[in-house]
């Protein structure tokens, strides 16, 4: 498997013979985006991939589509270019033109001539505190694997802190690479309530899984995420040595063999 990190939450996962995109965002840095509820972010990263860099796309993973941290205008864009986009069933109303929505752990598959298919799990995910839901919105997270198999798989967390769900994927598979969304969100109006994993809640959700590897993403280039790389690399740090030794930093741009 080789992933690319892009920026934010944007990843080119290239597995099985196929290019999958995780949560589409290229605009440049310097506009702010209002999220809806008082709430919004400047985007302050630079994508180190443009959308011609990673096309062709085999299928988008869209963990959501109504924050822009997660799809930009440059994003939403490229969809048009790409043959299937997975997201939450609310999503694949608005969005339309065939995307495919899924309810946590319904399951789709990825096939075609030539290339073994690869199926496609929505996995539980809470973007915020308990009961946030209706102000929020519905959120995913996904687990591609071979059909049938429950080890071997990558698991991408989507925007969640760390909640009950997230022992659902712990006993229901066997996660070999995780890529868990940090950032420690937080937004003025909401005061100290976060709506994405600190680097301590990732440490915990890495004990409970037991993935091979760990890539943390969803961590820079946007003015509400509160704890950077840097501070969630002191709580990655200061984890037991099977949480730290786990733990793989990508260079943004750079294909990477995991």
């Amino acid at each position: 498997m080789r992933l690319t990190h892009v920026g934010g939450p944007t990843l080119l996962v290239e597995v099985a013979g196929r290019r999958l995109l995780t949560d589409p965002t290229f605009d440049p840095p310097g506009r702010h985006y209002a999220f809806g509820w008082g709430t919004g972010s400047t985007k302050t990263g630079c994508p180190a991939l443009s959308p011609a860099d990673v096309l062709p796309v085999d299928a988008v993973l869209l963990t959501h589509d109504h924050h822009a941290d997660n799809l930009d205008d440059a994003g939403r864009a490229l969809l048009a270019q790409v043959p299937v986009v997975v997201t939450t069933g609310s999503g694949a109303r608005r969005l339309g033109a065939g995307a495919r929505g899924l309810r946590p752990w319904q399951a789709t598959v990825l096939d075609g001539p030539g290339r073994p298919p690869l199926e496609v799990v929505a996995t539980p995910a809470r973007h915020g505190p308990p009961l946030s839901r209706p102000v929020v919105g519905d959120v995913v997270g996904f687990a591609v694997r071979e059909p049938g198999r429950t080890d071997g798989v990558l698991w991408i967390s989507g925007d969640t802190v760390a909640f009950g769900g997230l022992r659902q994927v712990a006993e229901r598979l066997r996660v070999d690479v995780a890529v868990l969304h940090l950032g420690g969100v937080r937004f003025p109006v909401s005061g100290p309530v976060r709506y994405s994993m600190t680097g301590r809640q990732a440490a915990a959700v890495v004990r409970l899984t037991a993935p091979r590897v760990v890539v943390p993403v969803h961590h820079e280039g946007w003015s509400h995420f509160r704890q950077g790389r840097e501070g969630a690399e002191r709580d990655l740090a200061a984890a037991p040595e099977e949480v730290r030794r786990r733990v793989r930093w990508l260079e943004a741009g750079v294909p990477t063999d995991v």
